[in-house]
């Protein structure tokens, strides 16, 4: 079986596990203040050309996106995401259980729009309701898409103007940023976020995600959150070491682009032989829409996932390339798509 589901599904990056070796013998402080998330800390200073920024290092997506925003909210007010966004649709009510409401809000590719944010905020307009209080976005989104820097900027300063936090979820930052359609940087990130995470977890190391924290607001005590949502690791220089690797000779980025690369050979391919796509994905996911009897064919030999049907014998499927995706893989998927015949 050759697996398309996801971008972790393989172990780590070989200099990940070369550099994790390396320190096994050696003794670290614990619970995150250790010269290795110190070192770390600073090279993702240096690519956000910024000082004045928290970094916290924890384990996954979820658990982070949880602290995030249940830190940041009272206990009256919610966030908002598309209907498509992770804290909606895949952390089993993780913000919810933290006694926090996401507002939900159509996506368009992925992506939300001004509009929608608009009219969530006209809807919930006194205390009888949820009080809005941050935006979340996904940088990629979860149907592969990527914010431009103009959109990001007009999502931010709406906030600004609205009194709301903007976080943004980077689980597939690296994706976004080496995609051949982004026009931001790590710096741009920064800049247009009160908060956002740096995934690791899905770009080459075996767990992890940086929070970066940009507004002061949300500084205050953010440790005693980390280590009330249970995320505060006694051996935090494991997640330290690994994102020192990542951005000490720009790691993150090659192995992003390389996951970018194999998906659109992918993509090449599907285009070549007319498959229609349901979302337009310039980074590591694509989503082609086969017929079920073509996509249990596909089944027998490559992972992937089903996504949604489209009518009685349709489907959206998934295929997802990372960093440890090789071209004898993509080489078999592309001879077994080019036998499609609509």
């Amino acid at each position: 079986m050759i697996n398309f589901i996801n971008d972790y599904n393989a172990g780590a990056a070989p200099e990940i596990l070369d550099a994790l070796v390396k320190i096994n013998s050696q003794e670290f402080a614990p619970y995150g203040e250790d010269s290795l998330c110190d070192e770390a800390r600073e090279l993702i200073k240096f690519e956000l050309e910024r000082n004045d920024v928290d970094i916290h290092f924890m384990e996954g997506g979820t658990q982070a996106n949880m602290t995030v925003i249940s830190s940041a909210l009272r206990s009256h007010e919610g966030v908002i995401a598309t209907v498509s966004g992770h804290i909606a649709t895949h952390e089993t009510g993780a913000i919810e259980s933290t006694g926090h409401k996401v507002i939900t809000v159509p996506h368009h590719n992925g992506k939300m729009k001004i509009a929608d944010i608009e009219e969530a905020l006209a809807f919930h307009d006194d205390e009888h309701k949820v009080k809005p209080r941050m935006i979340y976005i996904s940088q990629s989104t979860e149907w592969g898409s990527i914010y431009t820097k103009a959109e990001l900027a007009e999502i931010y300063e709406f906030a600004q103007g609205h009194n709301l936090f903007l976080y943004v979820d980077g689980a597939r930052l690296g994706a976004a940023l080496t995609s051949k359609a982004a026009d931001f940087t790590m710096a741009d990130m920064a800049k247009y976020a009160d908060a956002f995470t740096i995934g690791g977890t899905k770009n080459g190391i075996f767990i992890g995600e940086a929070v970066v924290i940009t507004n002061p607001l949300l500084k205050t005590e953010f440790r005693y959150a980390i280590k009330q949502k249970g995320a505060l690791m006694a051996k935090g220089w494991l997640l330290g070491v690994q994102f020192k690797e990542l951005f000490r000779d720009g790691l993150f980025y090659r192995l992003a682009e390389y996951a970018n690369n194999q998906s659109e050979k992918i993509k090449e391919t599907l285009a070549d032989i007319g498959v229609e796509m349901k979302s337009d994905s310039p980074t590591n996911q694509l989503f082609p829409i086969f017929p079920m009897s073509f996509i249990m064919e596909l089944s027998q030999n490559f992972g992937f996932q089903i996504i949604e049907k489209v009518g009685d014998d349709q489907a959206v499927i998934r295929f997802v390339t990372s960093w440890a995706t090789g071209d004898v893989a993509v080489s078999a998927l592309i001879a077994t798509l080019a036998k499609y015949r609509r």
